[in-house]
């Protein structure tokens, strides 16, 4: 059972300061944190919203290794980058801290010799990966592999990216250091553990049984896989030269491991907070009637559900999160985000090609929040959602409202005289709208309840449209000053039921309809006489009275132009030949030479191959790109789609009725979203033009298995 508390801790996810945030991260964490944050205040909570960089990381080494900069340098600049585009985007962060603070390693430093001194801990001296060449130990991030579980290639020592799994990096198969690509032998380290197998009895009581009903069933899911398959002993401690030396002796050379330093960070945070604000900050983490939540993505739903409460238990002194909601992923245009291959939309630069359109990019991203699943996120939808819904609906109304009513009264809300059917019923559906997207909200549903939100814009533009007052006014002037009456009303209430999802839009709405909130999510605290609270939408007859002055109409949303999309959609593109073009370049350096041998493989890796010959029956290019036909290939046991890379060496006509040998049990994969459903095998001849793999096949029927 949850709690109903008055006091809230929120935090979001500590993001890495090797880079920018982008879209794929605010969709995930930010601003769904954000909304909610919003929303408490508006009820008068007590919140904490707390947050800052995470800048302990091994990708912070590798980035500063690749840049050939200090790993200070590196965080110094993204900190920087990403505090500036959180604070212009609206992300109403309480604090907004960093793990570099003194307060930060004080602290972490702290509870780590607490669980020490109180024998928490247990020492063990352990085999681990160590890169001869780069004469060092290798953390997590510093060693790729093959996941064990899902056969991810390019997953990392801690995890896994694709399927989501929390690795141990000798769990990996074929593993490689990232630093000088080669295979990294055992030698032995000591360290200290953390023994989740001890928390199991605790943690199956707490997640499986008193919040199986309401945490969200892949956050959940998730922890119930880790608890069944069986805990083990965490490691806390890593052998590298960046991050909050171990407070103890005998621990030269090591540092804490990021994920036993990082979430201290929250508690860090709120000290920092709460010393600026004259607050206790015990009262965030150590009181019973506190209610926390940690807004994370899907790939940090153990560090927060298993590792991090085990932690909090071990101590003794704090509470522990009532709800962990987790989103899954946001892709882009159908495919991945990956900031390597720099495919993404940064913030920063969102921020410079569409100055003052934040609530644009909130709303999409929330209309199209990857809450159950992974979802995708397309410009095409994005200038959608703005001309057609923010502008078509939101927008048209409230500037059909103040101009009329500009234009009719001076600006004066007018007095109302009898109230028709119509009037009442609408009336009444608008006092419904609070609870019903509290509801959502409280349920962490963000999408449903911004969804309900436009509805209530939706209720005031077809209530205009019905009632014509620019008809009426030449004809009834008591009944238009009644229309024109309500649907200032309406607006009124959009003025406050949209701050949490369009908290810039707000702004604008009050500042046009000359009301304020209370109390004010953006100055925290307090409340201002004559403003309207959330509540009074539902209990009070009124929210803008007669007599009162409005000020004059302003734009609350612009129409995106094809251009602009245009303009993003060529940013990807260049992306997609600057990828491709590194690509060929690698490719051209490895046919200049015989390729040499890949590792050995087992018998029972290539039995695993299933190759077929198959015929090609139809051939055409893929729409917009010069590399790709699609196949419709007859396997023998089916008719499937292919999508291969041959356009420039085929014309689509050459190879229908082509011979072709086919890896049939490839996962399938999107391209420009087109499902692939196996492989073409192809070579390179001397003068690196592709030649099929097709041996002799005559006589041989569609589906024979290649052995």
């Amino acid at each position: 059972m949850e709690k109903n508390p008055n006091r809230y801790t929120i935090t979001a996810a500590l993001p890495y300061t090797n880079g920018p945030v982008h879209i794929g991260h605010l969709a995930g964490v930010y601003v769904p944190a954000d909304i909610y944050a919003r929303y408490q205040r508006l009820q008068n909570k007590d919140v904490a919203f707390i947050c800052g960089s995470d800048e302990h990381g091994v990708p912070i080494t590798i980035k500063a290794k690749k840049e050939g900069i200090t790993p200070q340098q590196v965080v110094d600049k993204y900190h920087g980058i990403i505090k500036n585009s959180f604070e212009e985007f609206g992300i109403s962060f309480d604090n907004y801290s960093r793990t570099s603070a003194e307060i930060h390693h004080k602290t972490a430093s702290d509870f780590f010799k607490k669980l020490y001194d109180d024998g928490k801990f247990t020492e063990e001296v352990t085999e681990q990966l160590y890169d001869e060449e780069a004469n060092q130990f290798l953390a997590d991030r510093y060693i790729t592999g093959t996941c064990p579980k899902c056969g991810n290639e390019e997953a990392y020592g801690d995890q896994c990216e694709k399927c989501g799994s929390s690795l141990n990096a000798t769990d990996l198969i074929n593993p490689k250091s990232a630093i000088s690509g080669n295979v990294p032998v055992l030698k032995e380290t000591k360290h200290w553990f953390l023994p989740l197998n001890e928390y199991e009895d605790f943690l199956k009581q707490w997640i499986l049984v008193d919040h199986k009903k309401d945490w969200k069933t892949n956050v959940y899911g998730q922890c119930k896989s880790w608890i069944d398959d069986g805990l083990r002993p965490r490691a806390v401690t890593r052998d590298l030269d960046w991050g909050i030396p171990v407070p103890v002796e005998g621990a030269d050379g090591k540092v804490l491991y990021v994920w036993f330093d990082a979430p201290i960070g929250y508690i860090s945070s709120t000290k920092e907070w709460a010393a600026r604000e004259g607050k206790n900050w015990e009262d965030y983490w150590k009181n019973e009637n506190t209610k926390m939540l940690h807004f994370i993505g899907k790939d940090n739903i153990v560090f927060h559900c298993i590792i991090f409460p085990s932690m909090l238990k071990a101590e003794g002194s704090y509470i522990l999160p009532e709800n962990v909601p987790a989103n899954e992923f946001l892709n882009l245009e159908g495919n991945k985000i990956s900031t390597s291959k720099n495919w993404a939309v940064w913030l920063h630069e969102y921020l410079e090609d569409f100055p003052n359109q934040q609530d644009v990019l909130r709303y999409t991203l929330t209309a199209n929040a990857p809450e159950t699943k992974d979802n995708d996120f397309t410009w095409a939808d994005f200038q959608t959602r703005n001309n057609s819904e923010l502008v078509a609906i939101f927008g048209n109304f409230i500037n059909r409202v103040v101009v009329l009513t500009d234009k009719y009264y001076g600006g004066v809300v007018p007095e109302p005289s009898t109230f028709s059917e119509i009037d009442k019923q609408t009336l009444n559906e608008l006092k419904a709208y609070p609870s019903v997207i509290a509801s959502s909200l409280e349920r962490y549903r963000f999408r449903e309840a911004q969804a309900e939100m436009m509805n209530l814009a939706r209720l005031g533009n077809k209530y205009l449209a019905d009632e014509e007052p620019w008809k009426t006014f030449k004809t009834d002037e008591e009944r238009t000053k009644t229309v024109m009456y309500v649907a200032l009303q309406i607006a009124s209430a959009l003025a406050v039921l949209s701050e949490p999802f369009l908290p810039f839009t707000s702004d604008k709405l009050k500042n046009m309809l000359n009301v304020s909130l209370s109390p004010s999510p953006s100055l925290r605290t307090g409340s201002v006489d004559g403003s309207i609270k959330w509540n009074d939408v539902s209990s009070k007859s009124e929210l803008i009275k007669p007599g009162h002055k409005i000020n004059k109409a302003e734009l609350l949303f612009s129409k995106i132009e094809d251009e602009q999309v245009r303009a993003q959609l060529d940013k990807l593109e260049k992306t997609k030949m600057d990828n491709s073009t590194t690509n060929q370049e690698t490719s051209v350096e490895e046919v200049a030479a015989i390729t040499p041998q890949k590792e050995t493989i087992q018998f029972d890796d290539f039995v695993k191959l299933d190759m077929r010959v198959g015929t090609i029956l139809e051939a055409e290019k893929m729409p917009k790109a010069d590399k790709l036909l699609v196949l419709k290939v007859d396997t023998g046991i089916d008719l499937r789609t292919i999508v291969s890379g041959i356009a420039q060496s085929f014309n689509a006509e050459e190879i229908i009725g082509k011979k072709v040998t086919v890896l049939v049990n490839l996962a399938p994969r999107k391209l420009r979203g087109v499902e692939s459903q196996g492989m073409i095998l192809m070579t390179e001849d001397a003068d690196g033009k592709l030649v099929f793999m097709n041996p002799d096949t005559s006589g041989v029927e569609n589906g024979a298995t290649i052995n």
